[in-house]
């Protein structure tokens, strides 16, 4: 919707706009009124253009939004439409602004509807019946099927609508004249009687949810706020479904863009986000979604997947099988998914493959992964200070996801020794979620060509008498390698908040082998996740191994 939200009975119109003199819509109930020449002092002539007999409403006859979705669809193929409203005085023309043009050309989301046609006309001599009477054009445009006329009350019409109330108020003689004549089409007829029927009682009488969306798609063309809000509560509390959720994410942008409108496409971000939060359980569905789709889904902090190499590798896939044109892949994956995937959480190795991956612009690859090692280089407190500061934003390429695989940071070494220093954080819900036989599991690593992993775990203590903390470390499936290690696992400990080497050993790993210590800190585990642990700092356990190539 163009322009201000605002109308005169709103509660959260602005106090210093011109709206600023009504009350709420709970004060404002003029059903009474509505096409009552007693409470009206003009004439709204609609003349209602004929269609073909495809183009009825999109809510009529659907009795489900996937009803509505696909003949929308049908419309949008065959309707070529201006962003404008014609207000025509006589032999002149005004030109008023009412749909603003729809910038989201990638998602192919036209503003389609057909434009609002508003004529201010020289009052007629004589009294006018206007009881919804339908006759026959005799104008010469034969498109013109039928005409509707109601009395109209423009105080209140101009209240709820900034689209009427520049009608109204235009500072011209005309905007005096008694008649005013709003052209549409046959298929918005009955979504403009419901809005025009609101405006007086703010009610609906239509509340399917095919009906629904066509009123709000008419209140957002004539501009009152207060009913796309209307809508929009209706809609958010009806069973979402994915269908739902996505007519509601692929909606014309100048509705998207509706503050009114946000609860809505903000209830159905969430519903996808946690709907597809196990994008390998619906890998098939989620393959499938359209863009608003996965962008809902990378948005979120609570994907459960392995790590941000999982995500990227994931992003790539979708936008090869919907964007097989090399050209089109690298724009939507350089202007739309990029920010939706956090760089700064994926491995260097994954990293060096970004670089040279085709489906990027070298030029928005070379800045993603820049900036990604200059995050993965920061101390630790900016790092948080960057992720605060992220955390308000949409990208949110800074905050930490909440993967299966948790990230580690690592020191390789190549002289004197073969040699790694990998640092582990675990948060303290983290491991209150371990109880009682949980496990989580460190991104890979690598040392001598190698791939290890950390897990920790809760389980039973080597007499089984009671829970504890135990931290393993592992070598990926290869073959049938032989790899001579020295390892040594510590924890930051209070007071000093250094780390305290807990446990030293070596052994001789074969692909999936795991060693490591049952009860690494020789505590049960109620100790351990006591609220004076020594082991948390702020909340968080930091623990660190240390991997030696034995030759």
């Amino acid at each position: 919707m163009k322009g201000s939200n605002t109308d005169l009975f709103d509660p959260r119109t602005d106090m210093e706009s011109v709206y600023s003199r009504g009350a709420s819509s709970s004060d404002g109930d003029f059903g009474f009124a509505f096409n009552d020449i007693n409470f009206s002092d003009r004439l709204l002539r609609i003349e209602i253009m004929g269609e073909s007999p495809d183009d009825r409403s999109d809510g009529e006859g659907c009795t489900s939004i996937a009803d509505w979705a696909r003949h929308r669809k049908r419309r949008r193929e065959d309707i070529k439409k201006d962003n404008a409203v014609e207000v025509s005085v006589g032999a002149e023309e005004q030109i008023l602004s009412c749909n603003q043009p729809d910038m989201d050309d990638c998602l192919g989301c036209e503003n389609q509807d057909e434009e609002a046609v508003a004529m201010i006309e020289e009052s007629p001599s004589g009294d006018e019946a206007a009881d919804f009477n339908e006759s026959a054009s005799s104008m010469d445009c034969s498109s013109i099927v039928r005409v509707k006329t109601l009395h109209i009350s423009s105080p209140i019409l101009a209240a709820k609508s900034p689209f009427f109330y520049k009608l109204f108020s235009n500072g011209m003689m005309e905007s005096e004249q008694r008649h005013v004549t709003l052209r549409i089409n046959a298929s918005e007829e009955a979504a403009l009687m419901d809005l025009l029927n609101f405006m007086y009682s703010s009610t609906l009488s239509n509340t399917t949810a095919p009906g629904l969306l066509d009123v709000l798609m008419a209140a957002d063309k004539f501009e009152v706020a207060s009913c796309m809000r209307y809508c929009s509560r209706l809609l958010r509390n009806m069973a979402m479904t994915p269908e739902s959720a996505l007519l509601y994410l692929e909606l014309p942008s100048s509705v998207l863009m509706a503050e009114a409108v946000q609860p809505l496409t903000d209830a159905a971000k969430r519903y996808l986000a946690s709907r597809y939060r196990d994008v390998n359980k619906f890998q098939e569905e989620v393959m499938s979604l359209p863009l608003a789709g996965i962008e809902a889904i990378l948005s979120s902090d609570d994907l459960q997947v392995a790590s941000e190499d999982a995500v990227y590798d994931f992003v790539l896939k979708w936008a090869r099988i919907q964007y097989p044109q090399p050209e089109d892949r690298r724009e939507v994956l350089g202007h739309r998914l990029a920010r939706y995937i956090r760089f700064p959480y994926m491995t260097c190795r994954k990293l060096k493959k970004v670089l040279t991956c085709s489906d990027f612009d070298h030029d928005v690859a070379s800045k993603l992964v820049l900036e990604a090692l200059f995050f993965k280089a920061e101390a630790p407190h900016r790092q948080r200070i960057l992720a605060a500061e992220e955390s308000a934003s949409m990208n949110r390429r800074f905050v930490e996801r909440a993967y299966k695989y948790r990230p580690v940071k690592i020191v390789e070494f190549e002289l004197p020794r073969q040699q790694c220093v990998v640092y582990l954080d675990l948060k303290r819900e983290e491991c209150t979620n371990l109880f009682p036989s949980g496990r989580v599991y460190s991104q890979a690593f690598h040392l001598g060509g190698q791939g290890f992993f950390l897990s920790a775990h809760c389980n039973m203590d080597q007499q089984s008498s009671f829970h504890c903390f135990g931290l393993f470390l592992g070598m990926q499936e290869k073959g049938s390698v032989s790899f001579g290690v020295d390892y040594e696992f510590a924890a930051r400990t209070k007071p000093t908040e250094e780390f305290v080497s807990k446990y030293k050993g070596n052994y001789t790993f074969t692909g999936g082998k795991a060693v490591g210590y049952r009860n690494l800190f020789a505590i049960p585990w109620t100790s351990f996740m006591a609220e004076d642990s020594l082991y948390f700092i702020n909340g968080v356990l930091h623990l660190r191994a240390e991997l030696t190539i034995r030759h």
